[in-house]
């Protein structure tokens, strides 16, 4: 017999999946439903990498079973597809960005039909669609008119290659992560989103969600919430400079201040400020760091001391020196902090770098480390009238006691900052508002939408940074819909994340004209049961599409006030130098060559099969070799088939034990040790003469989620009724798979000296007799009276001796 032919056999059963529409989900509302997800990609031109298939197939097993399982799944695909990689390539060749987005995407889609996923086609959705982000402007329109949209003076990072606006996200190293063009700070007037007015749902919802641990975290430290309060420290200059703190207790150790290079106290005070052209040329420096790099924790200590202005400790009432750095942001807080070198480690380093001085305010902190002592033990010393308390006390006397001075206030404050929401491109949803000079900004009339793109004669990026639109005239002059007067329409575009930040509802309804879905669909559809994701996306498009869909719950738009009910995330998949894959490193793995030699079946399974799913691996050549044999083994086993409606004696301990591994290893991520445990299945068919039909088509169904294909085409080839999706997935009866022996602990006065194989159903004498064998267990009750025996059945077996 010949080897499995996997070219032949895979195409044939994709266009049989597609002829019979064996993946569309259905809106019979009567079902049981199951909405898996997985993000759906960008469309770039380089097509797919290795790593896309991992959790796609993931979820496509978990959706595979759950149609086995009587489910009505709702398994899809679409295209993220507004962004700037596509703008740039469509600037450098003088191709139009729906051009190249149209090519990517048939590319794309080409790469996922081979995998043999089983999406359901016919809700493919693509974001830079009118019919679309018709509905992505009218959630635009609705978060305006509920006062969660507003335009607002800032310093965003400027891309000075791309010529364009970046969230910080996108910046590292100081340049623009997907040009590497060099970063800098400019003043631009951008759309904000206020997601800071859901930081707090946005934190507590997590405790009612089927999250991994570390996405939850991950949400949590960077919303950032503290508890603490505003303390006011007055200037020589009689000005005000706020801080917040979550430790009042330690402002007598407060021995300076730090402001923000750009904290308006200088620009206010420059007359006043001895060293202005020091402090001028370190704020220089900051412009061209992110966020994230004036922030990180390793980077070295510096600043210079502001010249001519000092602040006053309203503890101490001591003068003390104000410095500016760049680790204190404007944006975060109020752009000042105490400094308390004895208790802080960022702090200590600073005082270090610049002979300042350290006081120590909480005993028991470590304050050569700078630690910083925050327990109940920490007793408060050198600081007048809470020495002696212990922290928790502290904070409350020092609260009440600035409170009534009317120097602080008790405030929570968090991380997360506002949405920046504007980008000065092209290639994005067009902003539905206009300009009015009597109304101000106002909103199109939802009849217009969707507001589409303008044809451009070129993308590129205006010199003073604005968008490509703003050189329309034709298109930005109109009438304000409010008062009919002359007005110009926003020619900033909303970024790559809105049209990712509702998709998974669009799903659910994809060509309802009159919604972005129906209430219908939603009741039955949402929440999305299973969302897969990486890890990268955690606190960028999770924390947003969270965001929106509350809103949308807040104004009656959607069912449930959380779009995900689980979440998951997998590890990357590395070269097989364990370095993540790139062309620079020359490492890349194109799937399109696996599925060619080895066949998509084998790319899946060795997909499953690499190690823990949530874990990094390296790619290996050898195992995808590995993979494909196990799955010739397979292919052969059609050789020696009987007739047989009933597990055989021999194997059916073995089925029942291998179909509740597999079906539970496949609810929860163990792709590997499920497939580890058919491989062990298949090595004991090959043990014995024959196997039954039972078991075969046991076994078929059970790889069918992980390699499809093959599995199809036995179940064809041996003759038996319809297809492996037209079946129902195999059951384990639970008394058939209690092992007939255990290992059993033997224990002497409470402490495990041996262990015994014993029968399930032994008695405490054949436990004794067994014990008294044991070489360990004579040695602890040789010569020693036993006095008692206590015997667990299955479990445990305690002898007590004196």
């Amino acid at each position: 017999m010949h080897d499995y032919q996997h070219k032949a056999i895979e195409k044939k059963w994709q266009e049989k999946w597609d002829e019979k529409e064996c993946f569309k989900a259905y809106n019979d509302f009567t079902k049981p439903k199951y909405y898996p997800l997985v993000e759906f990609p960008y469309p770039s031109g380089q097509g797919l990498h290795v790593g896309h298939p991992r959790p796609y197939t993931a979820l496509d097993i978990v959706a595979r079973k759950r149609r086995l399982e009587g489910y009505n799944v709702l398994y899809t695909m679409g295209w993220d597809a507004f962004g700037l990689p596509t703008e740039n390539y469509a600037i450098k060749n003088h191709i139009h960005p729906a051009t190249v987005t149209e090519q990517n995407i048939i590319r794309f889609k080409e790469q996922l039909k081979s995998l043999g996923l089983s999406f359901d086609w016919s809700r493919e959705i693509n974001t830079t669609d009118p019919n679309y982000y018709k509905w992505t402007q009218w959630i635009f329109i609705k978060l305006f008119e509920h006062g969660l949209a507003y335009k607002k003076e800032m310093d965003i990072n400027w891309c000075t290659s791309c010529k364009v606006g970046l969230a910080n996200e996108e910046v590292v190293g100081g340049v623009c992560e997907r040009c590497g063009g060099e970063v800098v700070k400019r003043s631009k007037s951008q759309w904000m989103l206020k997601i800071t007015e859901y930081a707090d749902r946005l934190i507590d919802d997590l405790d009612d969600l089927d999250y991994i641990e570390r996405v939850k975290i991950q949400q949590k430290n960077w919303i950032g919430k503290s508890i603490g309060m505003e303390i006011d420290f007055k200037t020589t200059t009689d000005d005000i400079l706020r801080v917040f703190t979550t430790r009042p207790d330690t402002i007598y150790g407060a021995t300076y201040m730090v402001i923000s290079p750009e904290h308006p106290l200088i620009r206010e005070h420059a007359d006043q400020i001895k060293n202005l052209e020091a402090l001028n040329a370190y704020r220089e420096e900051a412009k061209r760091k992110s966020d994230f790099e004036r922030t990180e924790m390793n980077k070295d200590k510096t600043g210079v001391e502001i010249e001519g202005i000092s602040a006053i400790n309203p503890a101490t009432q001591k003068e003390i020196p104000i410095w500016i750095s760049d680790y204190v942001l404007m944006s975060y807080g109020t752009g000042a902090i105490m400094a308390v070198p004895g208790h802080d480690a960022r702090d200590w380093d600073f005082a270090k770098e610049f002979n300042l001085p350290i006081v120590e305010v909480v005993s028991g902190g470590n304050v050569e480390e700078g630690a910083y002592t925050d327990n109940a033990n920490g007793v408060i010393v050198n600081s007048d009238i809470i020495n002696g308390l212990r922290v928790p006390e502290a904070k409350e006397k020092i609260a009440s006691f600035l409170e009534e001075k009317g120097l602080g206030a008790k405030r929570v404050n968090f991380k997360l900052r506002d949405w920046v929401f504007s980008r000065q491109r092209y290639w994005g949803e067009p902003m539905p508002l206009v300009s009015c000079p009597t109304c101000g900004w106002v909103t199109i009339p939802e009849s217009e939408l969707p507001l589409t793109l303008p044809e451009v004669e070129s993308y590129e990026p205006t010199d003073n940074g604005e968008s490509p639109l703003a050189t329309m005239k034709d298109w930005i002059e109109t009438t304000c819909p409010k008062c009919g007067g002359p007005a110009h329409r926003e020619t900033d575009t909303m970024p790559q994340w809105a049209g990712s930040s509702w998709y998974f509802l669009r799903y659910c309804d994809p060509f309802n004209d009159d919604a972005f879905a129906s209430m219908e669909s939603l009741n039955y559809w949402m929440p999305v049961d299973w969302y897969n994701g990486g890890m990268e996306h955690t606190t960028l498009h999770l924390l947003y599409s969270r965001f929106w869909h509350k809103f949308l719950f807040d104004i009656g738009a959607v069912n449930t006030k959380e779009p995900y009910a689980k979440r998951t995330s997998h590890g990357m998949i590395l070269g097989e130098n364990n370095e993540k894959m790139s062309k620079s490193r020359g490492n890349v793995v194109n799937p399109d060559d696996i599925i060619q030699e080895f066949g998509a079946d084998t790319l899946r399974m060795y997909e499953m099969f690499i190690g823990d799913f949530e874990k990094s691996v390296p790619w290996s050549d050898n195992s995808v070799k590995g993979c494909r044999r196990f799955l010739d083994r397979v292919w052969h086993l059609q050789e020696n088939i009987v007739e047989g409606t009933a597990y055989s004696k021999s194997l059916e301990t073995l089925m029942h034990k291998t179909i509740k591994k597999v079906s539970e290893d496949y609810e929860t991520l163990k792709f590997n040790t499920a497939i580890a445990a058919l491989m062990t299945l298949l090595n004991e068919f090959k043990k014995v003469d024959h196997i039954n039909e039972a078991e075969i088509k046991t076994f078929l169904i059970m790889l069918n989620p992980v390699s499809p294909h093959m599995t199809e085409e036995m179940w064809s080839v041996l003759g038996f009724e319809g297809m492996i999706v037209d079946q129902k997935w195999p059951q384990f009866d639970p008394e058939k798979v209690i092992d007939d022996v255990v290992e059993m602990a033997v224990q002497i006065n409470g402490k495990v000296r041996s262990t015994i194989t014993i029968a399930i159903d032994a008695t405490a004498e054949d436990a004794h007799n067994l014990a008294m064998k044991d070489s360990k267990i004579i040695q602890f009750t040789e010569g020693k009276k036993i006095v008692k025996e206590i015997f667990v059945p299955g479990k445990i077996y305690n002898i007590v001796v004196k």
